[in-house]
């Protein structure tokens, strides 16, 4: 049964996570796991010079960030701009709202609240290294766009000449 959340920063527990190169980030998760059907909401915060995604885009869910403190470099189709806080960014879905945001300070943590429209599955379109994701309950799947198969590869078992 759905249920009204509230809570407070102190209790939502940081999850640690990234590659420990270039992707390093803490996830707060604002909503508990399978509170809401069609939302989530986490605070993120990305140490000087890390970004916690790749460029993406969602093929149907939306994001909004919103900064709370430090800057940061936004990537987007249209180029790169900085963010501060108190900036507010909406990511339509779609490859018009492409968006990797990176901290671009060498000494102060950049922190943003991140609101998304849930689909599942989830599927996100990587255009600086040409994959897709498809993520959703029980499923994460990541595969190289040149992997392509035709649509009724293997459908019909082993052809007679594998025999």
């Amino acid at each position: 049964m759905r249920k009204i959340v509230h809570t407070r920063m102190e209790k939502i527990v940081p999850q640690e996570r990234g590659d420990g190169g270039s992707y390093v980030y803490t996830r707060y998760p604002a909503l508990p796991e399978g509170s809401a059907e069609h939302s989530a909401a986490a605070f993120y915060e990305l140490p000087p010079g890390k970004a916690n995604y790749p460029y993406h885009y969602h093929l149907t869910s939306e994001e909004i960030f919103y900064i709370i403190s430090g800057t940061g470099t936004l990537k987007t189709p249209e180029g790169e701009r900085e963010v501060r806080a108190g900036d507010l960014l909406f990511f339509p879905a779609g490859e018009a709202g492409a968006h990797k945001l990176t901290n671009s300070s060498d000494s102060e943590p950049l922190v943003y609240i991140d609101f998304d429209t849930l689909s599942d599955p989830n599927v996100c379109v990587y255009p600086d290294s040409n994959k897709v994701g498809i993520y959703g309950k029980d499923l994460r799947k990541i595969y190289r766009m040149e992997d392509n198969v035709d649509y009724y590869d293997r459908e019909n078992g082993p052809r007679q000449d594998q025999m």
